[in-house]
């Protein structure tokens, strides 16, 4: 298995198969909250747009012209096309919007509706901003071109009157706007005429000035004449193409059209945070976060109730459990993972404390152990060994039975300086456990001095399985050292705790350290919560030894 891992999976391939699978699957692992929320909020904007009241648009074009080209006295200044936004500008002026207001209170809608009219209007006339009537233009380069005129109101009708309303206040500015070169021009002719009137009736003018005078007076009034002809017939750059008419059906709400687009915004954003915290959580939670690491996952087992665990133990709390078939799996991958021989040697590890390697050692050993199999335990967690404690949990009662020789260590330290007399506890029938003893700091000395292959083989005899529960690959070089006189290393991975690149981390270590590693076992896949067996305050500081 470790010449398979190290050969057919190259770390790029690896690495790269883990980041490219790991979005979609965080994504789809909260597939189902998302279409949840997606669905309710799509219902709630359904009914709460329905609940809305109507809004009916209506439109009107006006058309630019070019206005009546003459020049009289060289004094009028015809009308000229409009500049780009100068009608958009009038319609936020007080001009158009005041004349609005004055022809919405004279005309014959309802009064509540009238009332909400003028209101919004005056709104947009404080405010500067077109939210009741809107403009819209289509004009080619030098200007000409239409206008369109958009009015919303509660019904049909007031939405028609609201549009011809505000087109005539257009077309009246307009208009007015035409009309003051012409009125200049009368202007400026009343004043020559008065004052041509006020020479002529001034004493002793010479005749010939006084002739001159009044044929000037004659010009200026047949002028003047012209020009208040004119004025009747100015009408401005913009003439009416087509007058609102009352709409079949109202533009807002709609409803379905609002779930939908609501529904999609939801799900994007649903994807979208997914995917974020896909990416910063990192975090094993099903099998398929480790498919990509080229090893098989050889075992998923449920998350146990802390309490149970604490009562009475991981061993009867697992038999009360029912987890003799996901342990059996367990144990069959494993024996279909190794090389048949008589005396098989597993080394158990996590990434990091907590993540229920101890636990695992020892219900393993219980399920190897029910099926008639005789399995040795050797903790060889030096700084932190809780195998013992896991067994006081089932049966404070031991005997220490001979492993080798006569008399000898009963913890595996001592065991190591004399490995040809060991004891062993029984903690259970054909399960046999060798204690790693109290907390040791320079734990890596100890196991660096001893031939560990030859002394494994040793002890292993007689036995069907050894379990060596190890320190964390990731916390301690022990685990490496160990895992190289093993035939397979079994790796921990805690549902929603242990995070993708620790694994990466350990498969890269174990790779260079030419560690055999047979494969993942998923642990504790319950989400009701997140502590082990251990706690989250196990440590790997140095333990004092304990007294009897």
């Amino acid at each position: 298995m470790s010449d398979f891992y190290r050969e057919s999976v190259p770390p790029e391939r690896v690495d790269n198969e883990v980041e490219l699978s790991l979005l979609w699957r965080g994504i789809r692992r909260r597939l189902p909250i998302i279409l949840a929320v997606t669905v309710v909020l799509s219902t709630v904007t359904y009914f709460w747009s329905r609940s809305q009241a109507s809004i009916y648009e209506s439109s009107s074009s006006v058309i630019t012209v070019r206005p009546a080209e003459g020049v009289v006295g060289a004094t009028l200044v015809p009308a000229s096309v409009l500049p780009s936004g100068a009608l958009d500008e009038a319609l936020k002026g007080s001009i158009v919007l005041n004349r609005v207001v004055a022809t919405l209170r004279s005309s014959a809608l309802e009064p509540d509706i009238k009332a909400q009219l003028i209101s919004e209007v005056q709104r947009d006339l404080q405010s500067s901003t077109l939210s009741i009537v809107d403009l819209t233009s289509q004009l080619d380069p030098s200007g000409y071109g239409v206008y369109t005129v958009t009015g919303r109101a509660p019904t049909a009708v007031s939405a028609r009157v609201l549009t011809n309303l505000t087109v005539q206040a257009l077309l009246a500015w307009d208009e007015n706007r035409a009309l003051l070169s012409v009125q200049q021009a009368l202007k400026v002719q009343r004043a020559q005429l008065a004052e041509i009137e006020r020479q002529i009736s001034q004493p002793n003018l010479p005749s010939l000035e006084r002739e001159t005078l009044v044929a000037t007076r004659a010009l200026t009034q047949r002028n003047l004449a012209q020009t208040s002809i004119l004025a009747q017939a100015t009408t401005g750059s913009l003439a009416l193409v087509s007058p609102a008419v009352e709409p079949l059906a109202p533009v807002a709400p709609l409803p379905t059209r609002n779930a939908v687009l609501a529904g999609l915004l939801t799900l994007l954003l649903g994807t979208g945070v997914a995917a974020l915290l896909t990416v910063t959580d990192r975090t094993v939670r099903s099998e398929e976060d480790l498919l990509g690491f080229g090893l098989p996952i050889l075992g998923s087992i449920p998350r146990l109730r802390k309490r149970d665990i604490v009562l009475v133990g991981i061993v009867r709390a697992a038999r009360q459990a029912g987890l003799y078939e996901a342990v059996g799996f367990l144990r069959v991958n494993l024996l279909a993972n190794i090389d048949q021989q008589s005396s098989k040697r597993i080394m158990l590890s996590s990434t990091a404390p907590g993540e229920g390697k101890s636990s695992m050692t020892a219900t393993l050993a219980d399920g190897f152990a029910s099926s008639g199999e005789r399995v040795l335990i050797i903790d060889a967690d030096l700084r932190r060994g809780t195998q013992q404690a896991v067994w006081d949990k089932y049966e404070r009662q031991h005997e220490w039975q001979q492993l080798v020789g006569q008399g000898g260590g009963r913890t595996l330290q001592e065991a190591l300086r004399d490995p040809e007399n060991v004891q062993v506890i029984e903690v259970e029938p054909n399960v046999y456990l060798l204690p790693a003893g109290p907390g040791l700091h320079d734990s890596l000395a100890l196991l660096n001095r001893s031939d560990l292959g030859a002394i494994f083989e040793r002890w292993g005899q007689g036995y069907s399985m050894v379990l060596i529960d190890s320190p964390p690959l990731l916390s301690l070089a022990d685990g490496l050292v160990l895992g190289r006189h093993v035939d397979g290393v079994l790796l921990i991975t805690e549902a929603g705790q242990t995070t993708v690149q620790a694994v990466k981390q350990v498969m890269r270590r174990t790779r260079e350290a030419r560690v055999p590693m047979l494969g993942f076992l998923l642990n504790k896949v319950s989400q009701s919560e997140r502590e082990g067996y251990y706690g989250q305050n196990y440590g790997y500081s140095s333990r004092a030894p304990e007294g009897n």
